[in-house]
């Protein structure tokens, strides 16, 4: 079967024509090394390696998975040699400060980059990926001291990272969490508990590992307004900075899972372990969101490119597999059957996939934007206004991307019919492998949660006009244009309904707060749905542009604005459902008395 291939094309339509990467570059500061040269060399040695290096290693690591011996944790065949070529060639510190050894490079040339290689092999990815949001946590968080001792190791390769947060008892309700930490006289603490669903926890791809931990100082405030944040490595540094002592933790076991068996997920415990406070007391919350919101974006990622991947394998068997005549006469006259490609079911599930992973990509690298504005921008009224739609978009990206990839996963499957369900494919690792998505770093509900309750009623809607004000515009200025009306006529309603629902789902949880969590996750998908139509719409209306030119690319282009068509009239319309179920209320979950719950 055919292995993973970049696409490239797509990737700079959406960098370079859709979204202006080059002038977005220009408009920050200490941007200068970002040029189109460069970041196309990225792309390219990033395509190969994840081509020729990580794609074989895919199902290797699903089929040997990791082993757990002693508590130590051996990765599968190749993957060390792979993640060596990885480090010599300076990826790690792809996007990291210069200071530290990093290239310097935007953040969104890192999430390019990112794609390829999650796209190519999504277990040995995660690895650079927990390195990352370590990075990101120490970097804003951590003392000059910290920062040198930890982001340098890092940067080159030769240390790795992880976020410990989950306990056996509390999942998602980190208020709830017993690890402790006791004060030593060094200033240093002693960090006792276990922690579970640990992604690298532990491996033998680096000499150390830096734990990012939580933990309840004695006497702090009980709930999340207790909790604070600690670097503990597996080796304490000697002064001058390499591995000096173990320290008091170990990998207890790993998981035996569904999917993502290349990566290790591990259960950590910590037995006085030595660690040292990040940020201040008792804000050990605030400052893990800066590695929960990197994670969260980094899944969305992931959840992208499930659908990338279920779709190149999609289209490679429908355009082989001979099966059938079509319904219009032969369209292979001279063989025994026609190939699947021209059946419309297939057809639709080949769009579905399509849609969903161009426009997720679309939305991905978007996000990736707003984050570059964040972290190099000084223009304070532009940070605030990026810093309310990244707060907009970030659950609606996590969540809807990663439920739609599932979905595309499993068409790609439906797609091969019986020989998708046999592993020699790899079409059903995919399914396995995407499901985690729709589950860690915060579930679809909480996702649901946080964008209607915290991130849209708590702001008395503000976020979301601000975002829908843009829609208009956009609307706005392209309402004369006669091939994309269909398109932008379209997106004028539902701009005007999305912020309907929220006034009525807000005024019947005014009265019955369970009408929040009976419409949420429905009004994310509905949200999600509108977002990439906002997108695609967009592509569209590049797409037509370029057209009016001298291109020798039409079909490319043609094909964009075919694929924004399919997806405004047959997967928006997925809305109309969205909207029935959250308009039903809250009584039809909650009637039934809990106690009449039997089988």
């Amino acid at each position: 079967m055919n292995d993973y291939q970049a696409p490239q094309r797509d990737m700079k339509f959406v960098m370079n024509e859709l979204l202006d990467y080059p002038a977005h570059y220009a408009s920050l500061p200490n941007c200068e090394d970002a040029s189109i040269e460069i970041v196309d060399a990225i792309r390219e040695e990033g395509a190969k390696f994840s081509t020729n290096v990580l794609a074989p290693l895919n199902k290797v690591g699903d089929q040997e998975g990791c082993t757990w011996v002693e508590g130590e944790v051996t990765t599968p065949t190749g993957f060390k040699e792979a993640f060596m070529q990885f480090k010599e060639a300076g990826w790690p510190g792809l996007i990291q400060a210069q200071k530290y050894g990093g290239q310097g490079l935007p953040f969104s040339i890192g999430v390019m980059f990112g794609e390829m290689i999650s796209s190519a092999n999504i277990a040995w990815s995660m690895f650079n990926g927990a390195n990352n949001g370590t990075l990101e946590t120490i970097n804003v968080w951590g003392t000059e001291a910290q920062k040198e001792i930890y982001m340098k190791k890092i940067v080159e390769g030769n240390w790795g990272g992880t976020m410990c947060l989950t306990e056996p008892h509390c999942g998602t309700d980190l208020g709830m969490l017993r690890t402790k930490a006791e004060p030593n006289s060094d200033g240093s603490y002693n960090i006792t508990g276990t922690k579970i669903f640990i992604t690298q926890g532990e491996h033998d791809l680096s000499e150390n590992i830096v734990h990012i931990v939580l933990a309840r100082m004695p006497n702090a405030p009980a709930g999340v307004k207790g909790i604070s944040l600690f670097i503990v490595p597996k080796f304490t540094p000697n002064q001058d900075g390499e591995v000096g002592m173990r320290n008091g933790v170990t990998c207890g076991s790993i998981e035996h899972k569904m999917g993502i068996n290349g990566s290790p997920t591990c259960v950590m415990n910590f037995d006085s372990a030595k660690g040292y406070l990040l940020g201040a007391e008792n804000k050990g919350l605030n400052c893990m969101f800066t590695f929960m919101n990197n994670a969260r974006l980094a899944v969305a990622m992931q959840g992208m490119v499930h659908a990338e991947l279920g779709f190149q394998k999609s289209l490679a068997y429908a355009k082989d597999r001979l099966q059938m005549r079509s319904l219009t006469g032969a369209k292979n006259p001279d063989g025994p059957a026609d190939p699947i490609i021209v059946h419309p079911d297939v057809r639709r599930m080949l769009l579905t996939q399509k849609s969903l992973a161009e426009g997720g990509r679309m939305l991905n690298y978007h996000i990736a934007k707003l984050l570059d504005v964040l972290q190099r921008s000084d223009d304070e009224a532009l940070i605030k206004d990026t810093e309310d739609e990244l707060g907009l978009l970030t659950p609606i990206a996590k969540a809807f991307l990663t439920e739609t990839g599932f979905e595309s996963a499993n068409l790609a499957l439906q797609c091969f019919g019986g020989h998708g369900y046999i592993k020699e494919w790899e079409v059903e690792q995919n399914v396995r492998d995407s499901r985690i998505a729709c589950i860690y770093e915060g579930t679809t509900g909480i996702q649901a949660l946080d964008l209607l309750g915290r991130k849209i009623l708590m702001t008395k809607g503000e976020r979301l006009r601000k975002y829908t004000k843009k829609m208009h515009q956009f609307c706005e200025a392209n309402k004369d244009n006669q091939e994309i009306a269909p398109f932008i006529n379209q997106l004028e309603k539902y701009n005007k309904e999305w912020g309907e629902l929220v006034m009525k789902v807000g005024g019947s949880a005014m009265q019955n707060p369970d009408e929040l969590g009976a419409a949420s996750v429905d009004f994310l998908m509905y949200s999600g749905y509108v977002v990439l139509a906002y997108f695609w719409a967009q592509a569209a209306v590049t797409a037509n542009e370029a057209l009016k030119t001298n291109t020798d690319e039409k079909d490319f282009y043609q094909a964009k604005i075919k694929t924004a068509r399919f997806f405004f009239e047959r997967m928006l319309p997925k809305t109309r459902g969205y909207v029935a179920t959250m308009n039903s209320g809250a009584d039809n979950l909650m009637s039934l008395e809990s106690e009449h719950f039997s089988f």
